[in-house]
């Protein structure tokens, strides 16, 4: 699985020992399976996925310095171009083979665009989907593509991976006794720079789910945290407490919960 350099993000400015600084990592990094997934989590559990530049009325921007500057040196977050896009520059320093695809999220019933990017990567002889930048209901660590059919525990959440009529995979999540859509993908690789158009919609339209809604998720060891509008929901060992908060209380709560300053 080889990812030529058209198809790749550049970041001259991406050092990989303050990259680790950032997602608090010491380890010995490894290209298994458990290294893969230490680095990933270690990742959700310092970065959060979030939109404050887009709810600012910003431009996102998909240079990979820019993406560097906006999680590494300014300790923010973002959505999925930022999250997924900072750790390919890390799988890319470490020489691990992974190309990006196009993703269509079906969490609303209004059929949506491939608005979304993941990661498909090669971890010993295997092919599994990485995806940093799904908000509250992302993977927690890599999903194996071979696992069709499997009900796949990752901490409190249950996943599985489907086919489609038209072979494409259907990523789904368990709640209650129920399956849930979260997005359908194939395998066909795409260039970074094939994200622009989706990107612009995404801090733009109207329409975009990202320009209508507030949102920072924070996944930790024992759960998540997840601000949507003005309310946190917390979910510690699968229990869940809803907390409403003010308006002004906001830029407290960011730091306090989420270590977001801006």
């Amino acid at each position: 699985m080889e990812q030529s350099k058209k198809y790749k993000i550049e970041a001259p400015s991406f050092d990989l020992q303050q990259y680790l600084n950032r997602i608090n990592f010491s380890e010995e990094i490894k290209l298994d399976l458990s290294g893969i997934k230490k680095l990933m989590q270690s990742q959700i559990f310092s970065v959060p996925f979030e939109n404050l530049d887009v709810q600012a009325g910003k431009t996102i921007s998909l240079l990979g310095d820019d993406i560097v500057s906006h999680i590494v040196t300014k300790n923010r977050g973002g959505y999925c171009y930022q999250v997924n896009g900072i750790f390919s520059l890390l799988l890319q320093e470490i020489g691990l083979p992974h190309y990006y695809i196009a993703v269509r999220p079906l969490v609303n019933p209004i059929p949506n665009a491939k608005t979304h990017l993941a990661i498909i990567a090669e971890i010993e002889n295997e092919d599994y989907l990485i995806d940093l930048g799904f908000g509250g209901n992302s993977i927690r660590e890599p999903l194996k593509l071979s696992q069709i059919g499997t009900e796949i525990q990752q901490d409190f959440d249950t996943f599985t991976l489907v086919k489609t009529e038209d072979d494409d995979y259907l990523l789904q999540i368990k709640i209650g006794k129920d399956w849930s859509d979260l997005y359908s993908f194939d395998l066909t690789p795409q260039r970074w720079i094939d994200f622009k158009p989706a990107n612009h919609y995404n801090y733009s339209h109207p329409d975009s789910f990202f320009t209508q809604n507030l949102i920072v998720v924070l996944q930790n060891p024992l759960g998540k945290k997840i601000l949507f509008k003005n309310s946190i929901k917390s979910v510690t060992n699968g229990v869940t407490e809803l907390i409403p908060f003010e308006d002004d209380q906001l830029n407290t709560i960011l730091k306090t919960e989420f270590n977001l300053t801006v």
